[in-house]
């Protein structure tokens, strides 16, 4: 069977726009947006964020490109409103550890109430208190125990005062200390002079006489400490008495206003009873130093007021106040801090210092009760911040760390104890985000955490192309334009999309999946609309986009291009050629690929070492390269079985390949070199070959079909068609031809052919003009005709050509074996 020509209808997909159903996107603005030809995805997606069990978070596999992550998050949405506002998160000072901070979930809103109230309180009692200690009734009552208490001290010093006269000394007391003075016989003090010149005897007496009244002293003191205490003490219940309304009310306001169910309601009793202990415990700090307004004391009492009010403060970690559903978290930039929360420390004269007011929620803990997106790539890209995550996903707690995990920067020994807040437990639905590759790294590296993420999301990279899908993306286009302000696309324009997005997915029956090529286009052709003024993008702004895209990017290519018109590379474009083939390749550099023309030439001479490819020699090739010669080393050797054994030496090169050789997709062009210069038939040089095959001949597809074809196209433009000119391909590339528009018009005005093969035979049955003889039936032929004795093969064939060549190459080697025989036995 000969190669077939494909007609121009054939080498791509047309869309007709009529058959779009409308005449602008601007119709179909309104319309909801499907996943487009992610229908298993979407249903895994959904599986894995209503499952509300433990280690079903989602693992999303999918390339960049592919709308994974937007998908998602309207996913994660849709499953939020599903799902219950989560409580808010408050941390709590802990009066009896205060490193160990506590931990207290509110109902949604409610943490606010409570941080507010808090603070009223506050501010209420710091006005409040000096007031109602200022009141006359309070003064009056703290008057009458202060004159209480003044009557017995004044009676037990007048006794004290008569006890200090009877023996001569007069008493009294400068700044709170008690101060004697010997007196004389009048009543007047005596001079230190006048002690010392009384009689030794008299000395005596008052040596005596003084250590009495400093006995006497320390009992009148040990008298007066416990009315002291119960004067303060007094003071102090009046103080409390006095005040404590006024704190329960303010507490008690905030009790009946937090009026939800809430599940810590024990512990927020008890920490608002520990409030309230606290602040009547201290409610000298209130009362300010009217006395000494500047001094030291007053500023003391200030700062350790400011503690005591920041101590009965409300830390609002989390706070879900509005929410009507549960929360949706994108973690762009996960860290250790970002994504567990920290602790903030501040500095002051004593040094690094930290309370509960410096603990921060991380994106976990915000995301409590709903999801988080993460990128797995970010994740590893922070050291310790996976294994940190995984030990999370197995216990279900958070504990937030001081930096490092433990102490603060420059905390030494001797400073305050480090922040251990009260570990949470944390229900959120983790969703991650990776590569194909980097899923199944993940599973075989650490199959512990792999096993948490049982939801796999596989987005394809394309799909099957349907009315639906396109309306789809009809759809897409359109909330493009709307989100974008850009101008809408006419049902062409849009058309012309839809086969850009088969070219992509190369195949005429699927599109592409990655979406933001798409949108990338979209702003483009809009971009270049705009330029002109126009209002509605046409066909001819995607076209001009695309084209200048290409310009943007192909200078590499026009490189290659120049060195064959300059002559640099020497591509022979027409005639033919024994041991010579042109063969299509492509050339990927990541943001752009492109194909190009590369000559392959074949010399076979005889002798023993069988088949030589240079490129292996010299480890200019890859591992699929080589097994595409070695396949084609054994089918060459099947083919000639009965030619056995082969005397032959043969090479194949990529002339002029300098930068390696890798893919299997020059095999076909490589055996019919081989095959040209065994049989001595000369080669089409117009029509360049691409094509794997395997150990039986058939022709297998190859990539970048498109990209050879028009590397190739360009090269023969460039010269000049000739109409003899054309690219053999293999048949089952067929579905994913996705060629220009100038290489359709060539083909239609019979300039240019495609022509497609299912088997080697019929590449080189056109390639030589001759027939092949390699054909399966005329192989089965063949060995019926062995066994009949007759000729192996037709006459005239390209086999049977090969054949003589390999026979004779056979008889050569057979010779000259002979002789080095027959010379051995005469020199011996």
């Amino acid at each position: 069977m000969p190669a077939f020509a494909l007609a121009p209808h054939q080498l791509r997909l047309t869309i007709d726009p009529a058959t779009l159903g409308f005449a602008t996107t601007a119709e179909l603005a309104g319309e909801p947006l499907p996943w487009i030809g992610q229908e298993r995805a979407q249903a895994a997606a959904q599986f894995g964020l209503g499952l509300q069990q433990p280690d079903y978070h989602l693992f999303v596999l999918g390339e960049v490109g592919s709308g994974r992550a937007s998908l998602m998050r309207q996913a994660m949405h849709e499953a939020a409103v599903q799902r219950p506002v989560p409580p808010d998160l408050c941390y709590l000072h802990n009066f009896d550890h205060p490193e160990r901070p506590r931990a207290l979930r509110l109902p949604a809103g409610q943490g606010r109430l409570l941080r507010q109230g808090m603070a009223d309180v506050a501010r209420t009692l710091q006005a409040d208190i000096p007031k109602r200690l200022a009141s006359p009734d309070f003064k009056a009552e703290a008057g009458r125990i202060q004159q209480q208490w003044q009557a017995q001290e004044s009676a037990g010093f007048a006794q004290l005062d008569q006890f200090a006269q009877a023996r001569q000394f007069r008493l009294s007391r400068e700044g709170g200390q008690m101060v004697f003075t010997l007196t004389g016989p009048r009543g007047q003090p005596l001079t230190e002079a006048e002690a010392r010149a009384l009689p030794p005897e008299r000395r005596a007496e008052i040596d005596l006489a003084e250590q009495a009244l400093r006995a006497e002293i320390g009992r009148f003191l040990d008298t007066m400490r416990p009315l002291e205490r119960a004067r303060d003490e007094a003071l102090a219940a009046l103080r409390r008495r006095t005040v404590k309304p006024l704190v329960e009310q303010g507490l008690q306001d905030i009790r009946l206003g937090l009026r939800k169910q809430i599940k810590d309601g024990a512990k927020l009793s008890q920490w608002l009873d520990r409030v309230e202990r606290a602040l009547l415990e201290h409610i000298d700090l209130f009362e300010p130093l009217h006395d000494e307004p500047d001094s030291d004391a007053e500023a003391d009492r200030k700062d350790a007021l400011d503690d005591l009010i920041a101590r009965c403060q409300v830390n609002l970690v989390v706070d879900n106040d509005g929410r009507t559903a549960a929360p949706v978290v994108v973690e762009d930039h996960p860290t250790a801090r970002a994504l567990f929360g920290s602790i903030e420390h501040g500095m002051d004269s004593d040094g690094v210092q930290a309370d509960h007011t410096a603990i921060l929620a991380g994106s976990l803990l915000k995301a409590h009760g709903g999801f988080i997106l993460l990128h797995l790539q970010d994740l590893a890209a922070e050291e310790g911040l996976w294994p940190r995550l995984r030990r999370f996903l197995r216990c279900g707690r958070l504990q937030i760390e001081e930096a490092g995990g433990g102490a603060p920067a420059g905390h030494a020994p001797g400073a305050p104890a480090a922040l251990l807040p009260e570990p949470v437990d944390v229900d959120v639905k983790i969703v991650l985000i990776g590569s194909v590759e980097e899923y199944y790294a993940l599973q075989e590296a650490d199959p512990d955490a792999a096993r948490r993420f049982r939801a796999k999301v596989d987005f394809v990279e394309r799909f099957a192309a349907t009315a639906g899908t396109r309306q789809a993306t009809a759809i897409f286009v359109a909330q493009t334009c709307h989100k974008r302000g850009l101008p809408h696309f006419s049902a062409a324009a849009v058309a012309l999309l839809l086969e850009q997005s088969h070219r992509e997915a190369d195949d005429q029956g699927r599109q592409s999946a990655l979406f933001a090529h798409t949108e990338a286009l979209v702003i483009e052709s809009a971009a270049l609309c705009q330029q002109r003024a126009g209002t509605l993008v046409e066909a001819s702004d995607v076209q001009a986009a695309l084209h200048a895209r290409r310009l943007r990017h192909n200078y590499p290519e026009e490189q290659l291009h120049e060195s064959i018109t300059e002559g640099e590379r020497l591509i022979t474009l027409s005639g033919s050629v024994a041991g010579q083939i042109n063969a299509m390749t492509q050339i990927d550099l990541g943001d752009y690929r492109f194909g190009f023309p590369v000559r392959i030439t074949a010399r076979t001479f005889a002798g023993q070492e069988g088949l030589l490819n240079i490129e292996r020699e010299v480890d200019m090739s890859g591992p699929i390269h080589d097994k595409g010669v070695l396949i084609l080393h054994s089918y060459l050797t099947a083919l000639f079985s009965h030619v056995a054994p082969l005397a032959l030496n043969a090479s194949i090169v990529f002339e002029q390949e300098y930068s390696g050789v890798e893919g299997d997709s020059a095999s076909c062009a490589e055996l019919y070199a081989l095959l040209s210069s065994l049989s001595g038939l000369p080669l089409r040089q117009g029509i360049a070959v691409t094509g794997a095959l395997n150990q039986h001949g058939e022709v297998l597809p190859v990539g970048g079909i498109n990209e050879k074809i028009e590397g190739w196209f360009q090269a023969c433009q460039t010269a000049g068609l000739d109409g003899t000119q054309g690219v053999l391909i293999p048949a089952r590339n067929q579905r994913h031809l996705m060629l220009g528009r100038s290489v359709q018009d060539a083909v239609e005005r019979g300039l240019f052919h495609v022509y497609t093969m299912g088997h080697v035979s019929e590449g080189i049955a056109l390639l030589t003009g001759e027939a092949s003889g390699m054909s399966p039936a005329e192989l089965q032929q063949a060995q019926a005709d062995e066994l009949a004795h007759r000729a192996a093969v037709a006459e005239d064939t390209v086999l049977q050509r090969a054949e003589q060549t390999l026979r004779a190459y056979r008889r050569a080697c057979q010779s000259a074996g002979h002789t080095r025989r027959s010379r051995g036995v005469r020199g011996r």
